[in-house]
């Protein structure tokens, strides 16, 4: 590889990590607006947001895999030109089901971004940078779900809902344009990696290790106590609280807030501190977030404040561990780190979907399943982030 990264190629590379949720995020505000417009039930217009999640989950077990047998670039090359179709035929649709697949396009598209993206950050910058560089992405990565609401809604107001495909499609030939131009081949085709059935070895491999699982799955269940802890407050503070929308826009942003610090701390820290030990530090920290809340709750303080504080101190210590996590699953086999990329990314969804879906069949208006599921998903992550800190603990004493 004769290119070396520069500011361009970082920019670029960040942004690639922000079309996955402005595809997602952006059409928010959307909905009751296609609903509307297209005559559908509610659960049809919940089904073309839902679709895009479900796009975005499936498509990260495939581009990982991909990428490290064809390359880096042809793959996600191929990611943002799916994103462009689809965002192009959502523009246009004019029934429920071209509306669903197009939007199932765009997301399997806009999959590429987030998996390859880190990927490429592991071929480009090496473990010595890789905390650091996953930091940043990850940032950038969190900026799409702060603004993409704004954003959607303004352009819904002035335009109507399908500006929102519109802004998508031009962002999204920005984006395509800078990578075309900026990211180069990280990591040649690799003709051991054509075999037939080698995806699935590839998945085995990495699944014998107990550090590589329990790094992902740490990711998986702290991101599930997130999506707990936003989705009941957002319950909390709309039925049991009656307040209105507007104002859980303005405590929402203390989760993403939350997040950016704690991402921000680790690309401060860097590799100065092992992962293991940072892992289970912000496991640590997202349990006692949990444990004030939980306390505070059952003791009859259901305020706003005590609902969206400890959110903030959540998705810090989800930031803390977040970059060392991923980091320390693609440190297992090197050759193998866009599968193991993309088996992370999987893991946060699939875990982080459950877990919210579970709070949903659990919630009774009252605070005790935001405190039993928020629990039990938070002492998992515990419990996993503790198994990498053992082990290492156990090799340097041996």
């Amino acid at each position: 590889m004769t290119a070396s990264p520069g500011p361009l190629f970082a920019l670029a590379l960040a942004s690639i990590s922000l079309i996955g949720p402005l595809a997602v995020h952006l059409f928010m505000p959307a909905i009751p607006a296609v609903k509307a417009a297209l005559g559908l039930s509610d659960a049809c217009a919940q089904l073309t947001f839902s679709v895009a999640l479900f796009g975005m989950a499936i498509s990260t077990l495939f581009y990982g895999s991909l990428s490290d047998r064809y390359g880096r670039r042809p793959v996600l090359l191929t990611g943002l030109a799916l994103f462009l179709i689809g965002s192009a035929i959502s523009a246009v649709a004019n029934s429920v089901f071209t509306l669903v697949l197009a939007r199932f396009v765009q997301a399997v598209g806009a999959g590429s971004g987030l998996t390859i993206g880190r990927a490429i950050a592991q071929d480009v910058y090496g473990r010595d940078r890789m905390v650091k560089a996953i930091a940043y992405l990850t940032m950038a990565y969190t900026i799409g779900p702060m603004i993409s609401p704004v954003i959607g809604g303004i352009l819904i107001d002035t335009f109507g809902w399908r500006s929102v495909f519109g802004f998508a499609l031009a962002l999204g030939g920005v984006i395509t344009l800078a990578a075309y131009v900026a990211v180069f081949e990280s990591r040649a085709p690799s003709a051991e990696n054509r075999t037939a059935g080698n995806v699935f070895r590839n998945y085995a491999d990495l699944f014998r290790h107990a550090r590589f699982t329990a790094f992902v799955l740490q990711s998986g269940f702290m991101t599930g106590t997130f999506l707990v802890a936003a989705t009941a407050a957002s319950s909390l503070l709309k039925d049991t609280l009656h307040r209105p929308s507007t104002e859980f826009g303005i405590y929402f942003l203390l989760f993403p807030f939350g997040f950016l610090s704690g991402n921000f701390i680790t690309s401060r820290i860097d590799n100065h501190i092992a992962n293991e030990t940072m892992v289970l530090t912000g496991s640590i920290f997202a349990l006692a977030a949990v444990a004030v809340q939980s306390g505070l709750l059952m003791s009859g303080n259901v305020t706003p404040l005590i609902l969206f504080v400890p959110g903030f101190f959540i998705t810090m210590g989800q930031g803390l561990s977040l970059s060392y996590a991923q980091a320390g699953a693609m440190a297992t086999n090197p050759k193998l780190a866009g599968t193991a990329a993309g088996i992370g990314v999987f893991v946060q969804n699939f875990c982080g979907a459950a877990f919210a879906q579970l709070y949903g069949l659990l919630a009774d208006g009252t605070p005790g399943p935001l405190t039993q599921t928020a629990a039990i998903s938070v002492l998992l992550a515990l419990f996993a982030g503790l198994l990498p800190f053992v082990m290492a603990r156990k090799a340097r004493s041996a």
